[in-house]
């Protein structure tokens, strides 16, 4: 006997039967005693073998048969033509109607419509070439069988045949025309092998087709050892497609919530398109949980799930320090179009809402749990016309540790595509500079809730009247021309429009308190009305690109190529808080003041408010990127290969003609370039040509003029990542399975990390990120230099055929310790498997170890045995 299973039997005959075998099989009893009370006259035995001698003596078997007889055998055949027999030898096969028999030696007798077949020993004496019966969905395998192929009777020794995802094993087995087959001395099991690992023994059965297996008196055997319980009958539901029935909960004891049953309930299914599932969780110190989970399907329309929980959690005893109690819920939904539905429109959803403790007590998953930023979109789109798009969106963003809450509800958007107004539909001659003119159109208009997800989700109707909303359209105009050959010009005008329903006004209010002193406070009102804001502004940028080569010879580096694109802009944008405009005024901050400060009446607009100060800004710009070609055996047509060695460094200032002083702005260098597909490389410092005072303000002075430098640095950030993604030389092949529809297939390669793969020997993801920056600190009044560092890795390893252990964790620098760590173990065990999961640190410390059937069919045959994160 294997050690595993010598162990996994040790295990079972403690605990396993004690607590879980007699719960699910009496469990069964109340379930199937109306089956077994209405079928319980043809559970009787009936002697068929009698039947079939009785029944085709028949002087003219032509009449007999309904059907052609096509045999065949590779040996020998042989025919006794006065007893109207055929003898086959060797592979026969015999073809009847939708009857299909092969085995060694098959014997036909047309006198009385039967077959009898049975395997032959071959040299060394060992049976080759037993019968495999097929007759539609149904397929045995026995020692020896009698078949009636007229009355369809049978009488078969020895067989195994397979029914759904089990395996039936029985000594005496009679078939009846119906399908129907009764067993004696047989056993139960979902294990494919002749000699199963484990089997629920029984000394009779009745298999009824695609509806049920009743048995009698049965026990579990694993690795032929009995154990010691036994039940007086057994019930395994044998339907195909879906299936309502009782989900049975899983039962344990947590140290904060007491003795619990999780995840119990009942599943309907609700027609080849839909399901229901209905679970419930209930602890013994008050805590509960109700969850309905629906999946749809409707194939070329549409597919998508919903999910809703509502869960009260309560930890520690009331009236002890530590008690709490919180009502919490949460929805998910996800629905998705098939495009070829409605090609115009589209509607899609992804809904991921909830209390921000739900995913503290009750997480479906270990990405739930470390998640603190949940984002909902449910959108509508769809194009009008062939110049128009149009879109709705209702949008959620929620952070769970800060609690805040933002909900567009809803933003609509209105776009149209880009029109050219003067360029010709039939082109006549050369295209002159006004074809290239276009213009555009876009709305967008939106309502936002903003807040504490507490007080909004307590008082939803009071969150609505708290609600911001406007709309904004924007009609940008652009031309875009080529000069002197080798250069672009392109010019821009952008016109902003903004309406709002609500605008502020601030005063300067004055009262005496209970002690006589006067005070003053600034007042903000809200006054509600139909306001405008309207703005606009002018750009105009040129620009080039300059290509620099040089070539090798008798080198690996065939080439090295250096682009640059230079740029000019001027940017204009007048000052719109003139009084003229009407969009800013003016209010004393305080009593002390002696002159008015300026603020906007649109300041709390969603889509902002018009500039305050008048903008006339020169914009100069150098793009570098730095290109290899070197030789490669890999690419077999060109053989060269591109490596990026400067991508995109950046050199940027500008001078403001408007300002009085302080016109040049600061100096950005920045860079990116990616090394070895793996490594991500980013780099950007900032300069100013003024000096600071001690607060860090900028003085109008040159750092040329006091320091006899161009330039002061400050800040810098230098940043790598590094993302390597390792895998086996075996090359990873798609997920294919012969019972899987495409739905399932689609699912298993889209949830890769879901299923034990053993087909590739090992895998490892290392994240590693690396940020230094060195900025001023007005408060400081010096720089202060940050190091921020981040890892993370995850991988698993096959370590035989059967076995395979994963790891995902990673590490903090700043508080120099493992971030969330977890070690996953399988074993394969043929029928069975074995997963532990463990995570040795922080708040998730937790271990979970089960032993389990495979086959869904006894999915509640199992032995857990596990320590919650809320029990340490």
């Amino acid at each position: 006997m294997p050690v595993n299973f010598f162990i996994i039997t040790k295990v079972l005959n403690i605990l396993f039967l004690r607590y879980h075998l007699s719960l699910i099989f009496f469990i069964a009893i109340f379930l199937a005693l109306p089956l077994i009370l209405s079928a319980q006259d043809t559970v009787k035995p009936i002697d068929t073998a009698k039947t079939i001698i009785d029944t085709t003596v028949v002087k003219n078997s032509s009449l007999a048969l309904d059907g052609k007889v096509v045999y065949s055998s590779v040996d020998s055949i042989r025919f006794n033509v006065p007893q109207q027999k055929v003898y086959l030898y060797g592979k026969a096969k015999i073809n009847y109607q939708e009857i299909e028999l092969t085995a060694d030696y098959i014997e036909i007798d047309f006198n009385k419509n039967q077959l009898f077949a049975k395997g032959m020993p071959d040299s060394s004496g060992v049976i080759k070439g037993t019968p495999l019966f097929v007759q539609g969905a149904q397929t045995f395998t026995s020692n020896t069988m009698i078949y009636n192929f007229k009355t369809k009777k049978g009488l078969i020794a020895d067989i195994i045949t397979k029914e759904g995802d089990s395996y039936i094993h029985g000594n005496t087995v009679k078939k009846f025309p119906n399908n129907q087959i009764n067993i004696r001395n047989g056993q139960y099991t979902t294990c494919s092998l002749e000699h199963p690992h484990y089997e629920i023994k029984f000394a009779k059965a009745i298999v009824i087709p695609d509806d049920k297996i009743i048995t009698g008196p049965a026990y579990l055997v694993i690795e032929d050892v009995p154990m010691p319980v036994g039940v007086p009958f057994g019930f395994f539901p044998n339907k195909k497609g879906q299936k309502n029935g009782i989900l049975f909960p899983t039962y344990g004891e947590s140290s904060s919530r007491g003795f619990f049953l999780e995840n119990g309930g009942y599943y309907v299914g609700l027609g080849p398109r839909m399901d229901l599932a209905l679970r419930g969780d209930i602890f013994s110190r008050g805590s509960w949980a109700l969850k309905a989970a629906s999946n749809y399907n409707i194939r070329y329309k549409m597919n998508g799930n919903f999910n809703l929980s509502y869960a009260i959690n309560v930890e520690g005893e009331k009236g002890i320090e530590g008690y709490r109690k919180n009502k919490d819920f949460f929805i998910r939904w996800n629905h998705n179009q098939d495009a070829k539905a409605r090609p115009h429109s589209r509607f899609s959803a992804n809904v991921n809402a909830g209390s921000s403790k739900y995913n503290t007590y009750n997480p479906s998953s270990t990405a739930d749990y470390l998640s603190n930023t949940f984002t909902s979109n449910v959108s509508y789109t769809s194009t009008i016309g062939s110049l128009f798009n149009f879109s709705a969106n209702l949008r959620h963003s929620q952070n769970t540790i800060t609690h805040n809450l933002n909900m567009s509800l809803p933003e609509i958007a209105l776009s149209s595509n880009r029109i050219y107004p003067f360029r010709r539909v039939i082109k006549v001659g050369k295209s002159k500079w006004y074809d290239n003119i276009s213009l555009s159109y876009s709305m967008n208009a939106r309502n936002t809730i903003n807040g504490i997800d507490t007080v909004i989700f307590k008082d939803l109707n009071k969150a609505l009247r708290t609600m911001e909303n406007g709309m904004q359209h924007s009609i940008p105009i652009s031309s875009t021309v080529n000069v002197l050959k080798y250069f672009t010009l392109t010019n821009s005008i952008s016109y902003t429009e903004r309406w709002y329903l609500q605008t502020i006004e601030k005063n300067l209010f004055h009262s005496t308190t209970s002690t006589g002193e006067d005070t003053s406070y600034v007042v903000k009102d809200t006054i509600q009305g139909f306001k405008t804001a309207r703005d606009f502004g002018f750009s105009s940028t040129l620009s080039t690109r300059i290509y620099g080569m040089y070539q090798f010879d008798n080198s690996k580096i065939k080439a090295i190529r250096h682009v640059l694109t230079p740029s000019v802009s001027f940017a204009y944008i007048p000052d719109f808080s003139k009084d003229f405009w009407g969009y800013y005024k003016n209010y004393f901050p305080n009593d002390s003041a002696t002159e008015p400060s300026r603020y906007s009446i649109f300041e709390q607009g969603i889509y902002g408010t018009p500039s305050s100060a008048e903008s006339g800004r020169v914009g100069f710009s150098l793009s570098n990127n730095l290109e290899m070609k070197i030789r490669s055996k890999k690419d077999t047509i060109t053989g060269l290969k591109k490596v990026v060695l400067i991508e995109n460094l950046t050199i940027s200032t500008s001078y403001d003609i408007v300002k009085d002083s302080l016109n040049w702005a600061k100096v950005l260098i920045s860079g990116r370039t990616k090394l070895f597909k793996n490594l991500d490389l980013r780099y950007a410092t900032t300069l100013d040509p003024y000096v600071i005072d001690s607060t860090g303000k900028n003085l109008k002075e040159f750092e040329w003029d006091v320091n006899k430098r161009l330039l002061r640095s400050t800040g810098s950030e230098w940043a790598f990542s590094l993302d390597w993604n390792l895998r086996s030389k075996k090359e990873e092949k798609p997920k294919t399975s012969e019972n899987a529809t495409e739905e399932e297939m689609a699912m298993i390669n889209a949830n890769r990390n879901a299923y034990v793969d053993f087909d590739i020997p090992w895998t490892l993801n290392i994240y590693y990120t690396f940020s230094y920056q060195n900025n001023y600190k007005s408060e400081l009044a010096a720089f202060k230099k940050e190091l921020i560092q981040t890892l993370s890795f995850n991988g698993d390893v096959s370590v035989t055929p059967k076995w395979k252990i994963g790891l995902t964790s990673g590490y903090d620098f700043e508080h120099s310790d493992f971030t969330y760590t977890s070690v996953n173990i399988y074993r394969d065990l043929h029928c069975w498997e074995l997963v532990f999961n463990w995570i040795p640190t922080g708040f998730r410390k937790s271990y979970n170890m089960t032993i389990r059937v495979k086959s869904t069919v006894l999915q509640d045959l199992k032995l857990t045995k596990k320590k919650d994160f809320r029990d340490f």
